[in-house]
């Protein structure tokens, strides 16, 4: 965990600080950076930030069942205690640098970037909370305690939404020395536009919001509100789309293709789309991946393993001539998709009409990533959906499309979870270790050994979180 390496180094300077600091004085260098730059925090925050949702998605992309193992009886696939301690580092590393960024840009007088660097916090915070539950914060990067207590998964939520609030609060304010446009060619997210990032702040709002759907807390209106002043189009949404190298789900495609096996298509995401458990073709197929010999397309049994002996092709993967996984595919944050889903699903109970218009602008917006034309879509709607009118609209069919919207992204799961797994032929895997659906993760092994005194204990992997109760 990188905070803790750095504490470990702070403590350890104390001792050296009284007796060197005139000493060191005597050699600075005036034209050596002491800090760093906003700009290159702000590029590291935004970009890992993109990553890091791709790491989860990781793991989390065979509990929603898009993924399954080649191989059978493997890993996530059957809700093994798989460790994630590089996911947990990668997202703690992440943190760490935009904690500092948040701390330099408040001492500089630049809030538009904290503000944004908030809204970052809160991401990679909500990553975690909805991973784990209960997770390092109040002291994990204040280099005050090397071993940090592990704060409540509610007040985590709590912070959540603080940091949100103050984010807004920061973007508004009346100027900033160091502007979100001065830097944005550092901003991998939201292309440095301060009127995005405040979208993106009530799109965060709503989408935290909709966690408590199961609960008496569940604030509809204040999540309808949020949907109101966050994105508006597909150009608005958050998304990473320039790469070091090439996107990372691209990474999959070319290792699998060079029989380092990964990204294999689960037959129940398959059939969701082939016309095997809805009867209908869904368009957007075809453009995730490609037909077998036969012309058709089948996915992998979760659990079960691959058919055959691989000389064959017999089951569909992510192919790196595909959306998501091109070497120039958008790394997706938050789409305008997702929110019209979150609307929809929040409207249904009050106004139906409202929610009918958000669903198929949801079906629509996430056509229009996927390049399907709006005739290919609007067919696709009739043929789904024939006489779907406000009145015939049900959470069933919100839940479909937004599970198909959503591939390969971690806020699938939480979905999953809140809906109990209710979806169409949506069974365990075979050779599960769990007799019922996952619900979280455990504690990676490089946070067990480090802070063991304060690591929760986790049972079972059935354990549910406080928002999924």
């Amino acid at each position: 965990m990188k905070f803790f390496l750095k504490h470990i180094w702070i403590i350890a300077s104390l001792f050296m600080v009284s007796s060197c600091e005139d000493f060191l004085n005597v050699n600075e260098n005036p034209n050596v950076a002491t800090q760093p730059p906003l700009a290159g925090l702000f590029a590291v925050g935004t970009y890992q930030t993109g990553l890091n949702h791709q790491r989860v998605a990781g793991s989390t992309s065979f509990y929603t069942q898009y993924f399954a193992s080649p191989n059978a009886g493997l890993g996530n696939d059957v809700y093994e205690q798989v460790d994630l301690s590089g996911t947990w580092t990668s997202i703690y590393d992440v943190m760490t640098d935009i904690y500092d960024l948040i701390e330099l840009a408040n001492e500089g007088g630049s809030p538009e970037v904290a503000g944004a660097g908030k809204l970052l916090m809160a991401t990679n915070l909500g990553l975690l909370a909805d991973l784990w539950g209960d997770v390092p914060y109040s002291e994990a990067f204040t280099g005050l305690n090397i071993i940090p207590v592990y704060d409540n998964a509610q007040v985590i939520y709590n912070e959540i939404f603080a940091l949100i609030s103050a984010a807004r609060s920061d973007l508004n304010a009346s100027s900033s020395n160091t502007t979100l446009a001065k830097i944005a060619a550092s901003d991998f997210i939201l292309g440095g536009s301060k009127a995005r990032w405040l979208q993106y702040s009530y799109a965060l709002e709503a989408r935290y919001k909709l966690h408590f759907s199961k609960g008496s807390s569940f604030d509809a209106a204040g999540i309808l509100s949020a949907v109101s002043s966050a994105f508006q189009s597909n150009s608005d949404q958050a998304q990473v789309t320039k790469f070091e190298v090439r996107n990372p789900w691209a990474g999959v495609a070319i290792n699998n293709a060079n029989l380092v096996l990964g990204g294999w298509l689960s037959e129940q995401f398959i059939d969701a789309l082939n016309g095997t458990t809805f009867g209908v073709v869904d368009p957007r197929l075809a453009k995730i991946t490609t037909p077998l010999p036969d012309g058709s397309y089948a996915g992998t049994a979760n659990g079960a393993g691959r058919k055959g002996d691989g000389t064959v092709k017999l089951e569909c993967y992510l192919e790196n001539s595909r959306a998501y996984a091109s070497n120039n595919s958008p790394l997706y944050v938050f789409t305008l998709a997702e929110l019209k889903f979150i609307e929809a699903e929040t409207a249904l109970a009050s106004d139906r009409n409202r929610a009918l218009s958000a669903f198929l602008a949801g079906v629509q917006a996430h056509m229009t990533d996927m390049g399907v034309s709006s005739t290919d879509a609007d067919a696709y709607i009739e043929a789904a959906y024939p006489g779907l009118g406000a009145a015939s609209l049900t959470l069933d069919m919100i839940m479909r499309e937004k599970y198909v919207a959503m591939f390969l992204h971690p806020e699938s799961w939480t979905d999953a979870r809140r809906f109990n797994y209710q979806y169409k032929d949506f069974t365990l895997p075979a050779n599960a270790e769990l007799s019922e659906f996952i619900r979280r993760v455990q504690y990676p092994s490089v946070e067990i050994t480090r802070n063991r005194q304060n690591v929760p204990i986790i049972n079972t992997l059935t354990e549910r979180l406080f928002w999924d109760n």
